[in-house]
């Protein structure tokens, strides 16, 4: 007898375009999955990230995981925005989404026509730059970008951040992602974003995020990185409500708004593709 398959549903996060933003699965029945067919899946998939909406519990809570082709995340902010999208856009619950996390409790819910993520933040603290890190992220530019300035670390416990000058900085990065993966980060680091002020008066920052340590060198779109960079440029910038711009080749956009212990990341989501994948087996 042929088991029933696994309905999943692919989602570009952060965009209202097809085809930009970054793309997440979206697996829902799966309850009953081995973390191993869940990593299983998300290696088939093969997207940064691949999220496992469960059916409610008491109260309506969803519980949600995250997983890399290769390991499972402790939070991912664009596959939660899909994961909510799909609730909401294609299944039609009622917000707000509540999910239960290993990151605690995540809200999503309408807000003027996109979706509002309530996640705690992760200030980040500078710190000395680890060995190695500016030259695998710059290489020979590593040497000062600009008369009297020198690129400024700083981590939180799941991001590390590299602030440098500007704009064109930040699109000029190309990283070595093998010497970028034995680079001993600071903490129980998810990636690094490199950031900067952003050229566009509309754009308050820019970021591009590496995470080679979980097998996705150069991700999209970073929801996460945000709960450490919104808090930063917050407190740079000396305001709460900020636009940002992730300068990826697909490339994205969000509203952060930095509130204490939270914060709230404001974008949009579209589904591209939708249908089944069969249940792992387990191998021999």
């Amino acid at each position: 007898m042929t088991r029933r398959g696994i309905p999943f549903y692919t989602v570009d996060a952060f965009t209202d375009s097809p085809f930009s933003g970054n793309p997440a699965a979206v697996c829902l029945d799966a309850d009953d999955l081995s973390d191993e067919g869940r990593q299983r899946i998300a290696q088939e998939m093969n997207l940064s990230e691949t999220a496992f909406v469960y059916r409610p519990a008491s109260g309506g809570v969803r519980r949600l995981r995250w997983f890399t082709p290769v390991a499972e995340v402790p939070l991912c902010g664009h596959a939660t925005l899909a994961s909510a999208h799909v609730l909401v856009r294609e299944k039609g619950v009622a917000g707000p989404v509540a999910f239960d996390s290993a990151s605690g409790p995540l809200t999503v819910r309408e807000d003027d026509g996109r979706l509002l993520m309530d996640f705690p933040a992760n200030p980040a603290t500078e710190a000395p730059m680890p060995e190695g890190l500016l030259e695998a992220l710059l290489g020979s530019a590593a040497r000062p970008l600009h008369r009297g300035h020198q690129p400024v670390f700083a981590a939180s416990n799941k991001v590390a951040l590299v602030v440098l000058p500007s704009e064109d900085a930040v699109l000029s990065v190309r990283p070595d992602f093998g010497a970028l993966a034995r680079v001993a980060m600071p903490g129980a680091q998810m990636g690094v974003a490199v950031t900067a002020p952003g050229d566009d008066p509309q754009v308050d920052f820019v970021s591009r995020f590496f995470a080679p340590w979980l097998g996705v060198d150069e991700d999209p779109v970073t929801g996460v990185a945000h709960t450490t960079l919104a808090p930063w440029w917050a407190a740079a910038l000396g305001k709460p409500e900020m636009s940002a711009r992730q300068r990826s080749a697909r490339g994205g956009s969000l509203v952060v708004r930095a509130r204490g212990d939270r914060v709230e990341l404001i974008g949009q989501a579209v589904t591209v593709a939708s249908g089944t994948i069969v249940r792992p087996e387990r191998p021999e």
